[in-house]
């Protein structure tokens, strides 16, 4: 056994045994594939052994993988708990979750991120993109994650008793769908012309329960059908292709990325929004969140970002946030 392990090479091998992919397990590192190829090859050597079973079609654990991967859990758990409590909290990164690896001309974690970086150019904000409230609420609660941005009414109240909550957005939604599909060539859509297209809201995806929960009040609110539960598409090029092989509309915000052979339509009458706010624990103190509490301010006061428009529809929970 070598004196020394890198949690790198530990977080790597955690990914990748949860994913049983190593290209999900890269998108949730935010990490070129090859980088945690090479990574999970240096941990097999220090270890002396197979982690992983590969071939071209499926990635499985081996009988030392299955036994290293309780451990390397729990020793993840320990090193951030130590940065958490012991590191300085004024000089250590900031590290945030932003639930998306997209980027788009108005994206509120791209804006957000980018003038909190500005403002706050001597610290570090260290940010990560694993895709979803619901799963980064249970790293804020362990100490594994310092801040994610998301829908915070849409939590389980277990988890909303042990975070704190700071309205940053009222993000107008809409549906993706693909070039090809009937109602592409609207340039908004009403909500009651739904009818008879369901609607995917990422309802298979655990990691992103909190947005499941909204596009389902709002479809059972308007009497619309929601689409089959399904293992949710990873990356852009796989949306397009999903979008298109099912020929269905997915639900999601506007101002998003462009993705060839997929348009996105606002939705209107009424305008869906969803509450998008900071969450972290009540006890973090760090110039980085204020950093980032401040810029979410300054955006808003500028351009409006918690104005709510006239015939807007938002779910009580989330008004009730609002108002607090």
């Amino acid at each position: 056994m070598p004196r020394d392990l890198h949690p790198r090479l530990l977080r790597g091998f955690v990914a990748t045994a949860e994913t049983l992919h190593f290209g999900r397990a890269a998108e949730r590192l935010h990490i070129a594939q090859q980088a945690l190829s090479r990574d999970i090859r240096s941990l097999e050597q220090a270890l002396g052994g197979a982690l992983f079973t590969r071939t071209t079609r499926s990635v499985e654990l081996t009988a030392a993988g299955a036994r290293l991967l309780p451990r390397a859990r729990r020793l993840l758990v320990l090193h951030d708990e130590i940065l958490s409590t012991v590191a300085c909290e004024g000089h250590r990164p900031l590290l945030l979750d932003l639930n998306s690896d997209v980027t788009g001309d108005d994206l509120t974690a791209d804006r957000l991120l980018a003038h909190a970086r500005e403002a706050w150019p001597d610290g570090e904000l260290l940010a990560r993109f694993h895709g979803g409230l619901g799963a980064a609420a249970a790293e804020l609660v362990a100490h594994r994650l310092d801040v994610s941005l998301g829908r915070f009414a849409g939590l389980p109240a277990r988890l909303r008793a042990e975070l704190v909550h700071v309205p940053v957005r009222l993000e107008p939604m809409a549906v993706m769908m693909s070039t090809g599909h009937p109602l592409a060539g609207r340039t908004e859509l009403p909500l009651a012309e739904l009818a008879g297209h369901p609607v995917d809201i990422c309802a298979g995806n655990p990691a992103t329960t909190e947005w499941a929960d909204l596009g389902a009040g709002l479809l059972a609110e308007h009497g619309l059908a929601a689409a089959p539960e399904h293992l949710p598409p990873v990356g852009l090029v796989e949306t397009a292709h999903y979008l298109r092989r099912h020929g269905e509309l997915m639900l999601t915000t506007t101002g998003g990325p462009q993705i060839p052979g997929v348009v996105t339509v606002p939705l209107v009458d009424p305008v869906p929004l969803s509450l998008v706010g900071l969450v972290h624990r009540p006890d973090l103190r760090h110039p980085g969140l204020a950093a980032l509490i401040r810029a979410a301010a300054e955006l808003g006061r500028r351009e409006g970002w918690l104005r709510r428009p006239p015939g807007c529809w938002l779910p009580a929970a989330d008004a009730a946030l609002l108002a607090g």
